[in-house]
C-alpha cells in the first residue's frame, strides 16, 4: 500500500555533478596543502603545519567521497552552496587580496583556482536546490516551506558555516607593509627574537622618565597612544605580532600563541639602560588588549596594564557574557573555536575571566565601550581582578575609540594611571 504525502529518495548524482564536484574539492585542497607544507611563512617550516594542512584535506576528501552518494539533491545542493560560499569568502580575502595588492606569488595561484573552484560550487549548488524544489503541493504550502528552510538555512550558515571562512581568514590575512611613523619623537628601528625563535621588528622612541610602555597591536592603529605616552616622557615600543608587517611567524588576529611575542617585548624593554625593569608596562587596543592581560598572568615585568576593548577571542569566554548573550553566542564562537584551531594548528588560549585575577598586585585598568564587540566582558574580567584596577565605560564612541571620543579624559585617566603604577616597589617581589 502506498504512503500519500511523501517524496521518494532520487538517485545519487550523476557522474558529471559527482566530477564537478570533486574536482572542485580536490582544488580547495590543494591549495591548502600549498599554503600548509610548500610555501610556509617566514620562520616556520612544513612541520608546523600538519594539522593545519592535513585534517581541512582530510574533510575535503570525505566529502568528495560521500556528498554525491547522497540521494537528496537538496542536501548535495545545501552542501556544496555551503563549501562553495566558504571558499569563495576565503579566497576573496585571502589569496585575491594579496595578489591584487601585490601581484600574485607563493600559494596565491593554487588560492586563485580555490577560489574558482568556490565559484563554481556555489553555482552547482544553487543549480541543484533550484532543481530540486517541490512543485507538488499548493502553492502557499510550497511557499511557507521555502521560506521556513530559507530562514533555517540563513540561521545555520550564520551560526556554523560563517565561522569556517572567518577563522581561516584569521589565521592566513595578507601582511601589510608598515605604515609611516609619526610618533612624535625620532625612533629606532628594532629586532626581537622570541622564546620559539620568530624575529619581530618594531619601533622604540628612547625614554626620557626611566618608564616604558609596550603598545600594541602593531604599527599602525596605536600611533596616536603612543604619542600620548611619548609627550609624557615614556619610553614607546610598538612591535609587528608574529604573521604580521615584517615579524616572522603564522598570523593569529585573534592573538592565539601571541604571548611569546609579548614577553619578548618586555624583556627587551626591561634591558634597556635608560629604562628602570620595575617600571615597564603595556597598553593595548581590542586583541593587544587580551594579549597583555594573558600575558601579564604570567610575565611579572609588566607591572601595569591597560587594555582597551577587550571582548571574545573564543568559545571559552562565553562562560562569563552576562544574560542572554552567551546562549546566542555559544554556537557560532564554538565553530570559530573549532576551526581557528584546525587552521592554527593549536588549541585557544585560557578563559580571560581565569587570567585577571593572577595580575594583581599588578595595576590594571579596563576600559570598554558600551557599543563595542562584546566589550560588557570587561565587568566580569575586571570583577576577577584584585586591587589595584579600575574600569572606564564609555557611553559613544564604539570600539576602541576612547581616545578618539574623549582625548581630553583619555589622556588624564590613562597618565594619571601610569604614572601611579609605574613606580619601582622593592617591596613587591612578585
Amino acid at each position: 500500500m502506498a504512503v500519500t504525502g511523501t517524496r521518494p529518495a532520487g538517485p545519487a548524482a550523476s557522474r558529471r555533478e559527482a566530477l564537478a564536484f570533486r574536482l572542485a574539492c580536490g582544488a580547495i585542497a590543494l591549495h591548502l596543502v600549498d599554503d600548509a607544507f610548500l610555501h610556509p611563512e617566514p620562520g616556520t617550516a612544513a612541520g608546523d603545519h600538519l594539522v593545519a594542512g592535513l585534517v581541512p584535506a582530510l574533510l575535503l576528501g570525505l566529502l568528495a567521497w560521500g556528498v554525491p552518494r547522497l540521494r537528496r539533491a537538496g542536501a548535495r545542493g545545501a552542501v556544496a552552496l555551503a563549501l562553495g560560499l566558504s571558499a569563495v569568502a576565503a579566497g576573496t580575502a585571502v589569496p585575491l587580496a594579496h595578489a591584487l595588492d601585490a601581484g600574485p606569488a607563493g600559494d596565491d595561484l593554487t588560492g586563485l583556482l580555490g577560489l574558482l573552484a568556490g565559484l563554481a560550487l556555489a553555482a552547482l549548488g544553487a543549480g541543484l536546490l533550484w532543481r530540486s524544489r517541490r512543485r507538488d503541493r499548493p502553492l502557499w504550502r510550497r511557499y511557507g516551506r521555502r521560506a521556513l528552510l530559507g530562514l533555517a538555512a540563513v540561521v545555520v550558515a550564520w551560526q556554523i558555516v560563517v565561522p569556517v571562512p572567518f577563522a581561516f581568514i584569521a589565521t592566513h590575512k595578507p601582511r601589510s607593509e608598515p605604515p609611516p611613523a609619526r610618533l612624535g619623537a625620532p625612533h629606532r628601528d628594532v629586532t626581537l627574537t622570541t622564546a620559539d625563535g620568530l624575529r619581530l621588528r618594531g619601533w622604540y622612541v628612547p625614554a626620557r622618565n626611566r618608564a616604558a610602555v609596550l603598545v600594541l597591536p602593531g604599527r599602525d592603529e596605536p600611533q596616536p597612544h603612543a604619542r600620548l605616552l611619548v609627550r609624557r616622557g615614556y619610553g614607546v615600543l610598538l612591535v609587528d605580532r608574529r604573521g604580521e608587517g615584517e615579524s616572522e611567524g603564522d598570523v593569529n588576529r585573534l592573538g592565539w600563541g601571541g604571548v611569546p611575542d609579548v614577553e619578548a617585548a618586555v624583556a627587551g624593554l626591561r634591558a634597556r639602560p635608560e629604562v628602570d625593569p620595575a617600571k615597564v608596562g603595556g597598553l593595548g587596543l581590542s586583541v593587544g588588549g587580551e594579549l597583555l592581560l594573558e600575558a601579564a598572568a604570567r610575565d611579572a615585568g609588566l607591572r601595569a596594564v591597560v587594555s582597551e576593548g577587550a571582548g571574545l577571542r573564543s568559545v571559552r569566554e562565553i562562560s562569563a557574557m552576562p544574560g542572554a548573550g552567551r546562549w546566542a553566542s555559544l554556537p557560532q564562537w564554538a565553530a570559530i573555536t573549532a576551526a581557528t584551531s584546525v587552521f592554527a594548528g593549536g588549541g585557544p588560549p585560557p578563559a580571560l575571566q581565569d587570567l585577571t585575577g593572577r595580575i594583581s598586585p599588578r595595576a590594571l585598568l579596563l576600559i570598554w565601550a558600551r557599543d563595542g564587540n562584546a566589550e560588557e566582558l570587561n565587568v566580569p574580567y575586571v570583577e576577577a581582578a584584585g586591587p589595584p584596577k579600575g574600569i572606564w565605560r564609555l557611553e559613544e564612541g564604539g570600539h576602541t575609540g576612547a581616545l578618539r571620543t574623549a582625548p581630553a579624559e583619555y589622556e588624564r585617566r590613562v597618565g594619571a594611571f601610569f604614572a601611579a603604577a609605574l613606580k619601582p616597589r622593592p617591596a613587591d617581589t612578585r
